[in-house]
């Protein structure tokens, strides 16, 4: 067997080759993350296989970097294991001269898959890898609309500080109408009334009208907001307003297709407590092949919400936190499916009391009810059967 150990980074990878005892058979080559790169690797895997020997690429899932290096391998059919680097740090902690550079790192990772330590990071399928794209992207425009409307706040706050109490919700479809066009007390006191009566009556699909306007008329007479500089202020909401609106269209578009993703996967992920079509292809898309998990304990591993050790002679901590390593997009996935199985099922929500009444604060139940609901997740996922909640 011929083990190739590559050593991942954003412009150039360093690769060496060694046999089955750990011997090397090349010294160490950087390539470019470029085509030519990739051929040259390829050439040279070829030139020394005079054999034909079975040949295993190892690499690190360093950021995105390793994608088309990874992809171009696959294209040549070989064996390739992408490994996460904390289980190639804790390999290399194992050889007294741990000096760090790039050629001893490609021999660790080569050591590693020669060894056998290691799970692997595996690119599922296209349409897998098309559900984790999109799922971390949806992610990305949730946060980037909730800073948006963070700063809204804190502009409203300084020139309209009574707005945040004339509707249950700043940013549903009346209110964002409304700054639209108008969103300085000056604004909306200039503004005709009929017209204002107008924009909420059309808004809100005939719920508000002319009390509503009033009232808004009101608050903007009676305002206590700054009084300087309100064009710049104006100009800037109603900026921010048109990102929010954009970037929630796209959201809903990211879900519809999501979905389309969702339903060519023969899954049951949609049954547990908690998870709908979003945090299904959350949670379906960042664990992958649930085959590469022995057990239970691993996917909590994996997940980071298992707690770290914190050991010395024979001191063992008692109180400690979650490691937080792995996945954070499947972590925060499962913490948010967590917190409506905690009210809604019943194993769930008397096991999330019983943390409580053991006097645990709400979010560390939470964290428990989690840790539970990644149980029943692999569970659910290894078997392929639908989760039946117990009475």
């Amino acid at each position: 067997m011929i083990i190739v150990g590559i050593d991942v980074a954003k412009n150039k990878h360093d690769a060496i080759i060694i046999d089955s005892k750990g011997d090397t058979l090349t010294k160490s080559l950087r390539i470019p993350n470029s085509h030519k790169g990739a051929e040259t690797l390829i050439n040279k895997i070829k030139s020394i296989n005079t054999n034909n020997l079975p040949v295993v690429i190892g690499m690190e899932a360093t950021g995105h970097y390793w994608l088309p290096l990874y992809s171009r391998l696959m294209q040549e059919g070989f064996e390739i294991n992408v490994i996460n680097p904390i289980q190639s740090d804790s390999f290399r902690n194992m050889y007294i001269r741990q000096s760090k550079n790039d050629s001893i790192d490609a021999f660790i990772i080569a050591e590693v898959i020669r060894f056998g330590r290691f799970t692997t990071t595996s690119l599922a399928e296209e349409d897998m890898l098309a559900l984790r794209n999109l799922s971390r992207f949806r992610l990305f425009q949730v946060d980037a609309v909730a800073d948006l409307k963070r700063k809204t706040i804190s502009l409203l706050d300084q020139v309209f500080p009574e707005y945040a109490r004339l509707f249950s919700d700043t940013f549903g479809k009346s209110s964002l109408e409304l700054l639209s066009s108008s969103c300085t007390p000056e604004e909306i006191l200039a503004m005709d009334t009929e017209k204002l009566i107008s924009i909420l009556n059309s808004a809100s699909k005939g719920r508000l009208g002319s009390d509503k306007a009033n009232e808004i008329k009101s608050a903007a007479n009676e305002s206590f907001g700054i009084k300087i500089a309100l064009d710049s202020f104006s100009f800037e909401i109603k900026q921010l307003i048109e990102q929010i609106k954009f970037i929630e269209k796209q959201i809903v578009e990211l879900e519809q297709q999501i979905q389309v993703l969702l339903e060519k996967f023969d899954t049951p992920i949609q049954t547990l407590p908690g998870v709908g079509p979003v945090l299904g292809a959350i949670i379906l898309s960042e664990i992958g092949d649930i085959s590469r998990f022995k057990d239970a304990s691993k996917l909590v591993a994996f997940t980071g919400i298992d707690p770290s050790i914190k050991q010395s002679g024979e001191f063992v901590g008692t109180h400690n936190k979650m490691s937080k390593r792995g996945s954070p997009y499947l972590r925060r996935a499962i913490f948010l499916a967590a917190q409506v199985a905690a009210f809604n099922d019943p194993v769930l929500s008397a096991y999330y009391q019983k943390k409580r009444s053991e006097g645990k604060h709400h979010y560390t139940a939470i964290g428990a009810v989690a840790r539970k609901l990644l149980y029943i997740t692999f569970a659910v996922l290894t078997r392929n059967q639908p989760y039946t909640p117990m009475a």
